[in-house]
């Protein structure tokens, strides 16, 4: 018999940990090769963690809420087999992940901080590439430190990254020392530029009588985290326009109940929503970018992250792959798929990564309209609001008439520091013109 360990596979682009949410079997448990051993939670999605051989578990290495990072041991299985010990070996995972079996080598102050018994906490990254690491992270949350306080310290560890030690040092340094704290908070800026400053940490919240506390979850801390640092990064215009979209609403209503007959799925109205944008973007595709610097990156492929709401109140954004690629029929099967296993925990890794551009149904919430919040590193998003009937003026071969129609507003919010009023506002027309003139012969 040898042992197996079983490491904590690649969960995709920027992943760099999870947390162990519940473990699926118990030591001395037989497991067979592809079964889901353990759930666990990262930043991006929950999701299990098959083992790639059969064997007992004879060994749990990281337990409930601990945090594991990728590559590590999360625990040990007994095998068939002789030989050496799986440690000195290259695994093999038969997963839909590939396992990182090559750990880099850290500092003695990166394992003393990783062997911290640590409440759940994510990775954070903040602008200059600064990595936060989960116990810094923790004692900053303690300290009510803030992320340009933050920004301020120079880390002392791996590539800059700052240790316990230094932020400890400036926790007492803060205390000592606590108006020259708020001044090397500032950022340094030209005479002629406007100065940031630290953003004032808020007062304690006094409690009244029957008021109740409520600890954010895992993924309320995600999501709060990633609004504030988009809303710091990028300077938000939002543009406005109401849509005519009687033709959408005809031509679903000709097609909805044939397509679920023929193809066993509901035709919504997002696959159109989602066309008219993968068109808009080909029209302009400096929409379709992210920025590093003071770089531009043009992204080849149209990914189209779709915000869905789930039961526990949280948000996840899903992404339609080279949405370009799919025809109405096409983008109706991703997306019903993709909303399904969203809302039933069934998500990949890979599921969530990737988006080069977002929509959001506030309208699905019986919402006119909304103020959407850019999902970095993306430059724009755009919100559709609640289809209205409303009399509107037509014009006419005979003259101007009042009908009733179908009216939805849209609302665009983009990253003013490469998106300017006029490329935002282009693309949102065009948005409009592509479903206010919807064609009532379009296949499906």
């Amino acid at each position: 018999m040898a042992e197996y360990k079983l490491l904590l596979p690649s969960m995709g682009e920027g992943v760099m940990e999870a947390t162990i949410i519940s473990w699926l079997f118990s030591e001395g448990d037989m497991v067979k090769e592809d079964d889901s051993v353990v759930e666990i939670a990262t930043d991006k999605v929950d999701s299990d963690v098959p083992t790639p051989v059969s064997g007992k578990i004879i060994k749990i290495l990281k337990q409930k809420d601990e945090v594991a990072k990728i590559g590590e041991a999360i625990a040990i299985l007994e095998v068939s087999g002789a030989g050496e010990p799986v440690a000195d070996q290259p695994q093999e995972p038969k997963s839909h992940t590939d396992v990182h079996t090559e750990i880099p080598q850290l500092s003695g102050e990166e394992v003393k901080e990783l062997e911290q018994p640590l409440a759940k906490s994510t990775v954070q990254d903040f602008s200059g590439d600064i990595y936060l690491s989960p116990l810094v992270k923790n004692i900053a949350q303690q300290e009510n430190i803030s992320e340009t306080e933050l920004q301020s310290i120079k880390g002392s560890g791996l590539e800059g990254r700052i240790t316990k030690e230094d932020i400890l040092a400036y926790v007492n340094d803060r205390a000592n020392k606590p108006v020259q704290a708020a001044q090397t908070a500032a950022v340094s800026a030209p005479v002629s530029a406007p100065v940031q400053v630290a953003a004032p940490v808020s007062a304690p919240i006094k409690l009244g009588e029957g008021d109740e506390v409520i600890q954010m979850d895992r993924v309320r801390k995600i999501i709060a985290d990633a609004m504030v640092n988009s809303k710091r990064i990028s300077p938000h215009v939002t543009s406005f326009i109401e849509t005519d979209v009687t033709n959408v609403v005809k031509w679903r209503t000709k097609h909805k109940d044939l397509f679920e007959k023929r193809e066993g799925e509901k035709l919504t109205y997002m696959p159109i929503f989602v066309k008219a944008i993968v068109k808009a973007i080909q029209d302009f595709p400096l929409i379709n970018v992210s920025v590093d610097g003071d770089k531009i990156i043009k992204k080849k492929n149209i990914n189209i992250g779709m915000a869905t709401a789930l039961p526990d109140g949280n948000l996840i954004v899903p992404v339609i792959k080279n949405a370009d690629q799919l025809s109405l029929s096409g983008l109706a099967k991703a997306i019903n798929d993709l909303a399904y296993r969203a809302r039933n925990k069934k998500l990949r890794p890979e599921d969530t990564q990737g988006a080069t551009y977002t929509i959001s149904n506030v309208g699905g919430f019986g919402n006119l309209m909304g103020t959407p919040i850019i999902p970095q590193p993306q430059v724009a998003i755009l919100a559709v609001g609640a289809i209205v009937k409303k009399p509107a003026v037509l014009e006419t071969k005979d003259g101007d008439v009042i009908a009733i129609r179908n009216l939805m507003f849209m609302s665009h919010s983009y990253d003013h520091r490469v998106v300017d009023g006029s490329l935002g506002g282009m693309f949102l027309k065009h948005v409009h013109d592509y479903l206010q003139n919807w064609d009532l012969d379009t296949e499906i």
